[in-house]
């Protein structure tokens, strides 16, 4: 069950509201918890019984593995720790990346290996980082070697399952970390129905949904299709479905990372930000301050700094740099495309920090090979520029393989015009066009394929113009109670809703 569905807006959500908010009036607070774990597990079982079951067996295993850090001495908490750690990769692994080594190994060898019938659990990536959070947290409290958890050894089994299966991040982010969820669940405060924490979440929501259903569905349409015809495209029309694809992807994760926030705010819950406007960054390392922000403090955190940071000097700080960006394109997805694409955006970054090229005002950090940097280019270039390295990056991300990707590079490279703009466009046939493509073919048939490009370019066109505007943080949190801004949320609510019976997956349902 996705936010972006008829069952989730008027059904699920409405009785897990009553519920907890309920339960927590009447000070049931260990109900209220039971109550949200058990709607947590069904929204979860509705992609699969057997997710819910993984996820049960996992939470058992690494909650016990905390137990056992907590009683266990130094070094055989050290022990138990790194045993948790290889027993969270291992489950990662085996579902998610068996078969990409299994096809490995068939292409070195020569043999014909069979492969296995894997279903991937939703959101498996998410739920296991999470875990190793916990347990490496549990092993810095128990070391002191951090302040910033709330008495984690303390955890009861249901404030656990209330951390990892909390339905609103489960399935795609953000990474909380443990205390950011536990410190809330304890403080009795937060249970309480405020209206001003209601007002953000619906906010919140509305734009989220809005950005989901109405940009990014149907800008899916044109990206899947040129994506998947990669040898028909024509150059113009490669550049136009990368860029579609680029915003496809911003307001898919956006909106759902706005909407999960508006959901649990409306629950009392603050999650962590985990999007802010990437694509107004003026580097490439200034994306990974604003995209999937969780996501990068998980490898920084529990990666990063383990591996030496940049304490043990500037070759090592960028051979630790294109790790976690390498590891991180793995996480995205087993395949070599997203690989190529974590080097790609590993190199960029240190690129970054070489200090041979920055933006005006960023002088002033240290750079790896220089104290300032030789070149200075005005702020717009800057974020015009990055935006164009992390399109030229997301080929790797989006193709369906290696050969697909140099393709794609080679349709861009090489100037065509075949007309396929006009079978893309097309894709755009929904209900939004419905009175303008039966008037024209109607009375000028010849004219219906103008009327999809023109839709395409308008989409693109609005996409742009929402991208670099305020973000539904900065909007929520102006708290403009105008007539003109509340009828804006009903009309796009109300479109949004009407809109919601060609939605389609997130995409970071994948991951």
């Amino acid at each position: 069950m996705s936010f972006n569905s008829f069952s989730f807006i008027l059904i699920y959500f409405p009785i897990v509201l009553i519920l907890w908010h309920g339960l927590n009036r009447l000070q049931k607070w260990k109900l209220a918890d039971c109550s949200l774990i058990a709607a947590s597990l069904v929204l979860y079982g509705f992609f699969s019984t057997k997710f819910v079951l993984i996820l049960l067996f996992s939470c058992l295993i690494n909650y016990g593995i905390s137990r056992l850090i907590i009683s266990g001495g130094d070094k055989l908490s050290g022990f138990i720790h790194i045993a948790g750690i290889i027993f969270n990769v291992i489950l990662l692994g085996y579902f998610k990346y068996t078969n990409f080594f299994i096809s490995n190994i068939s292409a070195i060898t020569g043999k014909d290996i069979p492969e296995i019938n894997i279903m991937l659990p939703v959101g498996i990536s998410f739920y296991v980082f999470s875990q190793i959070a916990f347990i490496t947290d549990i092993k810095r409290e128990k070391c002191n070697k951090i302040k910033d958890t709330e008495k984690l050894g303390n955890v009861d089994i249901f404030e656990y399952l209330f951390y990892i299966a909390y339905f609103p991040k489960i399935v795609q982010g953000p990474i909380a970390l443990p205390y950011e969820i536990i410190s809330q669940i304890r403080d009795r405060g937060r249970r309480q129905l405020k209206a001003e924490n209601f007002r953000r979440g619906m906010e919140l929501f509305v734009i989220g949904l809005s950005k989901k259903v109405l940009l990014g569905d149907n800008l899916s349409k044109i990206a899947d299709h040129g994506f998947k015809y990669t040898y028909y495209m024509d150059t113009l029309t490669g550049a136009l479905v990368l860029i579609s694809y680029a915003f496809q992807l911003y307001f898919d994760f956006s909106g759902y990372c706005d909407m999960a926030e508006g959901v649990s705010l409306m629950l009392g819950i603050e999650l962590p930000q985990n999007f802010n406007s990437p694509y107004k960054a003026v580097s490439v390392r200034n994306i990974w301050q604003r995209w999937h922000m969780t996501l990068t403090r998980f490898f920084v955190r529990y990666v990063y700094i383990p591996l030496g940071g940049s304490r043990k000097g500037k070759v090592r700080t960028a051979l630790n740099v294109i790790i976690i960006f390498t590891l991180s394109g793995l996480w995205h997805g087993a395949g070599w495309t997203y690989i190529c694409w974590g080097l790609i955006m590993g190199v960029m970054v240190v690129w970054d920090d070489l200090g041979i090229m920055a933006v005006k005002g960023d002088e002033k950090k240290n750079y790896l090979l220089r104290q300032k940097p030789l070149v200075l280019i005005p702020k717009k270039l800057g974020q015009i520029l990055t935006f164009v390295m992390f399109l030229i990056s997301l080929i790797f991300f989006r193709s369906q393989n290696m050969t697909y990707a140099i393709q794609f590079f080679k349709q861009l490279a090489i100037p065509t015009w075949p007309g396929f703009m006009y079978k893309t466009s097309s894709m755009l046939d929904i209900s939004e066009n419905y009175l303008a493509i039966t008037a024209i073919n109607m009375y000028a048939k010849q004219y219906t394929n103008i009327i999809y490009l023109i839709s395409w370019i308008i989409l693109l066109v609005i996409s742009i113009l929402v991208i670099n505007s305020k973000n539904a943080h900065e909007i929520v949190e102006k708290k403009n109670n105008t007539k003109r801004h509340l009828i804006f949320l009903v009309l796009i609510f109300i479109w949004s809703f009407i809109s919601l019976s060609q939605v389609s997956t997130f995409i970071y349902f994948q991951f």
